[in-house]
C-alpha cells in the first residue's frame, strides 16, 4: 500500500518568540519525516496590515514592560469560553484577508496552528468549506486560555493531562486530545551529557551551572538578577543569556563591574544558538516561566528558579512547575541569590528537583504531534455550534 504523502502548513505569529519557536521545532520534525511531501511554517501576522502587526506583538510587549497588571486583569476577565470571540473573530476578518487568500491557494491537507489567530482563521474557513485541512491546535502553555477555543478543529495538542480533563469537562471530545507536551526543538532530547556539554562549553566540571535566561528579546531585568546573584556563598559558574538585546548586556556587564563580594563566576552572552546545550550543561535555570522557556528546560531535566512571572499566563505556568515540585519561585528579586545559594547547599533536595524536571519534560512532544497526525484517519471536525458554546460558557459560570 503507497504511503500517503501529506502538505503541511505550519502557521504561528511572531507576537513573543514562543510561538515561533514551537513551529520551527514541529517543521524540522516535519521535513525528517515520511509521509510529509510538501512542509511550510507561516508566519501569519506577515499576511496582515502594520496596524494588525503591532497590535499583536508590540503592544503585548508593551503591556508586559509597563502594564503587566492592566495584562493580567485582562487575562483573567476574557477567560471564559466565547466571551471575546465574536469581537475577536470580527478583528481577525477585518485584518487577515492576504493570510485567508494564502489558506485558499494552497489548500494543505494538514495544518498546524501554535497561536490562536491564524486558528480561528482556519476554523472559518473549514466552516465554509473552503479548505478541507485538518486543524491541530498546539497550546504553547501549560495552562489553556479561552482564547485557544475554536469553532471547527480536528484536534488539540496540550501540555499537561490536567488541560486534557478541563477541556473534556467543558464538552471537547477526548478522543480528540492528544497529551503530548509543548514542542520543543528535537536537539533537547540529545543533549544529555552533562560533562561533555561543560567542557565543549568551557565550563569547569566540579562547581554547579547557574543558567540566567533573559528572554530571546532579552526584556526581562536581568542585570537586577545578576545583582542578586553577585553575593552567592557557594562556588558556582553564573551564564548570563541576554538576548536579542545588546543593551541588556551592557546593562549586567555594567552591574559586574562594580565588583563582587560572593564566589560566582559570571559569564555574560548575548543571544545563543545552542540553547540546548546549555541547558543540558545547567543545575539550575533562573528565568520567567514562559511557556516555551519552561517546556525546553523540564526537556533539560533542568529545574528553575522563576521571578516575576507575566500576570496571566506566567504565573499559572508557575502554579504548574511549583505543584510538580521543579521550581522554587521568588516574590523579590532582591533576595533571589539567598534562594539559590540556599538550594545550592541542598543538593539532595535540587537533585529531587532535577529528577522531576525529567519526570515532568516531553523532549519528543514535537515528534508526538507530527506522528500522530500523519497517522490520524481521515475524519470530519469536530464542530462547536453556538448551542454548545454556551452550554460551554455555562458550565464555566456555574462552577
Amino acid at each position: 500500500m503507497a504511503q500517503a504523502h501529506h502538505k503541511v502548513l505550519i502557521l504561528s505569529t511572531s507576537a513573543g518568540t514562543g510561538h515561533l519557536r514551537a513551529a520551527a521545532a514541529l517543521e524540522k520534525v516535519c521535513r525528517s519525516s515520511p509521509g510529509v511531501d510538501q512542509v511550510a511554517h507561516v508566519d501569519a501576522l506577515a499576511f496582515t496590515n502594520k496596524l494588525f502587526r503591532d497590535f499583536y506583538s508590540k503592544l503585548y510587549i508593551k503591556l508586559v514592560e509597563d502594564a503587566p497588571t492592566l495584562l493580567g486583569w485582562w487575562y483573567q476577565k476574557s477567560d471564559e469560553p466565547w466571551k471575546t470571540d465574536r469581537m475577536r473573530f470580527l478583528l481577525d476578518r477585518l485584518n487577515t484577508g492576504p493570510l485567508i487568500r494564502l489558506l485558499s491557494d494552497l489548500q494543505p491537507d494538514i495544518t498546524i496552528c501554535t497561536h490562536f489567530m491564524p486558528a480561528e482563521i482556519i476554523s472559518h474557513l473549514i466552516t465554509r468549506k473552503q479548505i478541507r485541512a485538518k486543524l491541530s491546535i498546539v497550546v504553547t502553555d501549560y495552562d489553556f486560555h479561552a482564547m485557544w477555543l475554536s469553532r471547527a478543529f480536528h484536534r488539540y495538542f496540550v501540555a499537561l493531562d490536567e488541560t486534557k480533563a478541563y477541556l473534556s469537562a467543558l464538552g471537547l471530545p477526548a478522543g480528540r486530545i492528544t497529551v503530548s507536551g509543548i514542542p520543543v526543538d528535537p536537539a533537547f532530547s540529545k543533549n544529555t551529557d552533562k560533562p561533555a556539554l561543560r567542557k565543549q562549553l568551557k565550563l569547569r566540571p566540579d562547581q554547579p551551572v547557574i543558567l540566567v535566561s533573559a528572554g530571546a528579546l532579552g526584556v526581562n531585568p536581568a542585570e537586577q538578577v545578576v545583582r542578586s546573584l553577585r553575593n552567592l556563598a557557594h562556588r558556582a559558574q553564573v551564564a548570563v543569556i541576554c538576548g536579542k538585546n545588546p543593551e541588556a548586556k551592557e546593562r549586567v556587564e555594567a552591574e559586574l563591574r562594580q565588583g563582587k563580594g560572593g564566589k560566582a563566576e559570571f559569564r555574560v552572552l548575548g543571544y545563543v544558538e545552542d540553547m540546548p546545550a546549555w541547558m543540558g550543561a545547567a543545575d539550575l535555570l533562573v528565568s520567567k516561566p514562559g511557556g516555551m522557556t519552561s517546556a525546553e528546560a523540564m526537556a533539560s531535566g533542568l529545574p528553575m528558579a522563576i521571578y516575576d512571572p507575566i500576570p496571566g499566563q506566567e504565573e499559572r505556568n508557575s502554579d504548574q512547575l511549583l505543584e510538580k515540585g521543579v521550581a522554587i519561585k521568588c516574590n523579590e528579586i532582591s533576595i533571589l541569590g539567598y534562594k539559590v545559594d540556599r538550594l545550592l547547599g541542598e543538593s539532595e533536595r535540587l537533585k529531587a528537583m532535577q529528577a522531576a524536571a525529567r519526570k515532568m519534560g516531553r523532549p519528543h512532544a514535537a515528534e508526538t504531534v507530527v506522528q500522530t497526525l500523519l497517522s490520524d484517519p481521515e475524519h470530519e471536525p469536530i464542530h462547536v455550534n453556538e448551542e454548545k458554546q454556551e452550554e460551554m460558557a455555562e458550565s464555566v459560570r456555574k462552577r
